[in-house]
């Protein structure tokens, strides 16, 4: 019964948190938004401490729950172990193993310098909810997307809007890459030894497993009905009961009940700590083991990357824009940025960088498409903002809603509209003012704080009054202007940089803020 339980609100969370990186209407966000905030590492970057007392009380109380219910990474797990065995058709596949202290440590001691160092690239590899929502908006995105525009297509031919079209778009090829080498470890791992990825890796099932150690309720033998079957151990995806001594590693137990299911003469019982009749594990008594190394990709993984790339290619073909039916636009390229920009609400991109965890959330629900992950080192995979595909809109509050470690603060609408992000660059060599001899006012037209104004680009231009009638049909000569950005009214919003003709680089691009300020 308990592990019914489990296995339900498991994957009531699991399908919710994946929903959040699905969803890009704001729905879910707006409903079940809180189950990102109640992730250990988001709560502990935003120093949420009752999210973290409460997580800490929920290991001490009944084990390592955090594990098999809440966290996404772990649920994935499971899934895919499960599915190893319905595959393989095999029902007692694990076995003890020692704990590898030596690796689950001094990881643990490499993330815990990154937080202190405020590196968030090493955090963000690091953390299981980062990783889990790195596969989710890089790889599950596109496909949802993808099957989205379908349904909206056949709707479409019935007068039905319930659907309706998305682009689709890889923001990232680099964090593509790394997601799926992500999921790739994990599925391995999984498939071959269950919860090996928790309890020799992840940073967060070390904190946890210390503490669940304590816990009050607990898996424990019955010594007067084991019959050291063996049942138990070899259903025990954590790898930590002993059937053979009897004892369990409460370190490394997540909480599963698959013991408690599998035994036949209910020897396995859930029950407060001094009712056990066990003797638990303990890691630095037992001899330091290294798993086997995993053999091969499964055929799924090998399907889900070339669907992936030919889907990437697809959306490519269908990006190519023409002119008429003639000319071919060219792409516009991003410029290289000496100050990356990070978005409203961040503080600066000292603040983002420290406590952003890379998840992409901020990414799947922007709609402008301004957010892509960064493919700096320092700042791996954690989003910065770029301005090819659209600007930051001052209506738009959208990351600053979803956000759950306070990267990016909580901003109104009112504050949109006067925190300063950037500033805008003329380049006059990119300029058809001056490359064409063309005139033009996209960049003082689509600024929303009128910070730019257009000068004559020759000052005597200025002076010069054009005689009555000296023009064919009363035509006033075309007077060539550039453009001139007042920095106490410029925001960054990239609206300049966006619609600016210049290609493939803009004329006007936005230089980011270290510190944000208000204008």
């Amino acid at each position: 019964m308990l592990r019914k339980i489990r296995l339900i609100l498991a994957m009531l969370c699991f399908s919710l948190i994946t929903m959040l990186f699905l969803d890009f209407t704001g729905t879910f966000h707006h409903w079940f938004g809180w189950l990102a905030k109640v992730q250990f590492v988001p709560a502990l970057l935003a120093l949420n401490a009752g999210v973290i007392v409460f997580l800490i009380a929920l290991t001490l109380l009944f084990g390592r729950v955090y594990c098999s219910v809440i966290c996404p990474l772990g649920v994935l797990q499971d899934i895919v172990s499960d599915l190893s065995r319905r595959v393989n058709k095999k029902k007692r596949r694990f076995s003890f193993s020692p704990p590898l202290s030596l690796l689950r440590y001094g990881l643990l001691a490499v993330f815990t310098a990154g937080i202190i160092l405020g590196i968030g690239s090493l955090v963000a590899l690091l953390d299981p909810y980062g990783a889990y929502g790195r596969i989710g908006n890089s790889l599950f995105l596109p496909v949802y997307q993808g099957i989205s525009n379908v349904l909206a297509h056949f709707a479409e031919r019935i007068d039905s809007y319930t659907f309706y079209p998305v682009e689709v778009w890889l923001s990232s090829i680099f964090t593509l890459l790394i997601a799926l080498g992500t999921i790739i470890l994990i599925g391995v791992l999984a498939w071959k030894n269950g919860r090996t990825y928790c309890n020799a890796i992840c940073p967060v099932g070390t904190v946890l497993g210390f503490f669940s150690r304590f816990s009050l309720f607990r898996p424990a033998f019955d010594m007067e009905k084991c019959t050291k079957c063996g049942l138990c151990e070899r259903n025990c995806k954590a790898s930590c009961i002993d059937s053979k001594h009897m004892s369990i590693d409460h370190s490394r137990c997540v909480t599963c009940f698959n013991c408690m299911e599998k035994c036949n003469f209910g020897a396995m019982k859930y029950v407060p700590r001094k009712m056990g009749k066990e003797k638990a594990v303990q890691p630095e008594n037992v001899s330091m083991m290294t798993d086997k190394p995993s053999k091969g990709v499964s055929r799924q993984n090998f399907l889900s990357i070339s669907g992936l790339f030919f889907l990437a290619n697809t959306v490519k073909a269908q990006q190519l824009q023409v002119d008429g039916g003639l000319a071919e636009i060219k792409d516009k390229k991003a410029p290289d940025r000496k100050v990356a920009i990070v978005p409203p609400g961040a503080e600066g991109i000292k603040n983002f960088n420290t406590h952003c965890t890379a998840c992409q959330l901020c990414v799947t629900v922007c709609p402008n498409k301004v957010l892509r992950p960064s493919h700096n080192l320092s700042t791996l995979m954690q989003p910065e903002m770029s301005y090819e595909r659209g600007y930051c809109r001052p209506e738009c509050t959208e990351c600053s809603k979803v956000c759950p470690t306070n990267a990016i603060k909580h901003i109104t609408l009112g504050d949109k509209s006067a925190i300063a992000i950037g500033q805008a660059v003329w380049i006059k060599e990119n300029c058809v003012v001056n490359t064409d001899g063309l005139p033009c006012d996209a960049c003082e037209r689509h600024c929303p704080t009128s910070a730019i104004t257009l000068v004559p680009l020759h000052p005597e231009d200025e002076e010069t009054k054009p005689q009555q009638g000296g023009a064919p049909f009363g035509r006033q000569p075309v007077v060539l202007k550039i453009p001139t950005v007042n920095k106490e009214l410029c925001i960054g919003c990239g609206a300049c940089e966006y619609y600016c003709p210049s290609r493939p680089f803009s004329a006007m691009y936005v230089e980011g803020n270290l510190r944000h300020h208000l204008i």
